[in-house]
């Protein structure tokens, strides 16, 4: 499995984004893949091919309203892992000792 985290955002559409964030995040939503959104960006959990179509997806949905958009994605690709989005985060802490914030 593989990890993606991205951001996206139109770059003509003023100081509020949310609107469009919240277009590309249902895009996320309905893919039915395993995010977690956060404050700067999404983390989805899937195959390489599925991240690269949902990133595109999600690219032709702000692209309908937006004629300057910037996507910032990396991807941590590890074989035979599954349900890094969550393990990730108990492995970490587990050897801290305690829970942080998500």
């Amino acid at each position: 499995m593989t990890l993606m985290e991205f951001s996206i955002i139109p770059l003509d559409k003023g100081p509020s984004l949310s609107r469009y964030i919240a277009k590309a995040l249902t895009v996320v939503d309905e893919s039915g893949l395993d995010y977690r959104a956060n404050p700067m960006g999404t983390v989805v959990e899937g195959d390489w091919d599925q991240l690269l179509g949902l990133l595109s997806r999600c690219f032709h949905a702000l692209q309908q309203d937006s004629d300057r958009i910037s996507i910032q994605a990396k991807f941590d690709y590890r074989k035979g892992m599954s349900g890094a989005i969550t393990g990730k985060i108990t492995s970490v802490e587990a050897k801290a000792g305690r829970s942080f914030k998500q």
